[in-house]
C-alpha cells in the first residue's frame, strides 16, 4: 500500500465537497468556536485540503463542533494533526481528551470533547462520508485560504 494519494484534479468532482447549510465564520464566539477555528488554521497550514467545520451543537449531544480535512499522505495527516495538537496547546493550553489513529496516518482523530477533529486521507473519507452522516448540522464556510478548496 503506498503512502501517498494522488490529489484530485480541481475539475474532478468530490462526494467530499456537498454544499450544505452555511454560516459565516464571523458567528463563531464559543470557547468551543475558537477552539474549532485554532484547529482549521493550524490545519490550513499544513495545506489541508476539503476542510469542513459543521455545528453540530443543535443535532447531537456528542460534541459542539466537527471539523474535518483531508491529508493526501499518511505523513501529511500525520502533520496536519501536530500541528493542530501544537496550537491548541501553545494557544488556548488544552489538550485533547483522546486521540486514534496516528500510528496508522491515514485517519488521525482527536477529541477535545466539545470539538472533535478528523484528518483523513481521501479513501478513508470518501467512504466514511461523515459530511452525509452529518448533513443536517450547519456547516460554516471556511476561506480558500483557510482549507476550505483543494490543495493548490
Amino acid at each position: 500500500m503506498s503512502d501517498y494519494f494522488q490529489a484530485p484534479s480541481p475539475t474532478q468532482s468530490s462526494t467530499v465537497t456537498q454544499n450544505l447549510v452555511s454560516a459565516p465564520l464571523a458567528d463563531i464566539s464559543s470557547t468551543s468556536g475558537l477552539l474549532a477555528v485554532t484547529i482549521a488554521e493550524a490545519a490550513s497550514d499544513r495545506k489541508a485540503g476539503d476542510m469542513v467545520l459543521l455545528k453540530v451543537a443543535d443535532v447531537s449531544y456528542l460534541a459542539d463542533y466537527f471539523v474535518m480535512m483531508t491529508g493526501f499522505s499518511r505523513v501529511q495527516v500525520r502533520a496536519i494533526a501536530d500541528a493542530a495538537l501544537d496550537k491548541v496547546e501553545k494557544s488556548l493550553n488544552r489538550r485533547p481528551l483522546r486521540m486514534e489513529g496516528k500510528a496508522e496516518g491515514s485517519w488521525v482523530l482527536l477529541d477535545y470533547g466539545d470539538v472533535i477533529v478528523h484528518v483523513m486521507m481521501p479513501k478513508e473519507r470518501e467512504f466514511y462520508n461523515l459530511e452525509a452522516f452529518w448533513g443536517h448540522a450547519e456547516r460554516l464556510e471556511l476561506t480558500n485560504e483557510m482549507g476550505g478548496g483543494r490543495p493548490t
